[in-house]
């Protein structure tokens, strides 16, 4: 292989860099409905607040899914290049357990 066609393969295989951005909890919210959907996971709600943490700059979302039994399970969310992107494709994305939530918050099944 000539040193041109070298330089051309070499520029293809390099990664695109991941934009990280915040979202909004009614958008996380959305998000997730599509994602648990899309697994054809059974759910009873999802609530989602901001967390008062960031990644990379951007303000974390983090959503509780209630699966029953009671099994609560916690997702924090940024945007990847537009996307959902969650701790659990990310463990340096911070879900630390907290017991935060808005006044008067109702959940309703």
């Amino acid at each position: 292989m000539g040193a041109a066609a070298a330089v051309l393969v070499l520029a293809g295989c390099g990664s695109r860099a991941s934009r990280i951005e915040a979202t909004t909890p009614t958008e996380a919210k959305k998000l997730m409905f599509g994602y648990l959907d899309s697994k054809h996971l059974n759910y009873r709600w999802v609530a989602c607040l901001r967390s008062g943490r960031s990644f990379k700059g951007a303000a974390i979302v983090r959503c509780n899914v209630n699966f029953g039994d009671p099994h609560i399970e916690a997702y924090c969310i940024v945007l990847r290049n537009g996307e959902l992107y969650t701790d659990h494709q990310n463990a340096d994305i911070p879900c630390q357990r907290d017991n935060r939530a808005p006044p008067a918050t109702t959940v309703a099944s």
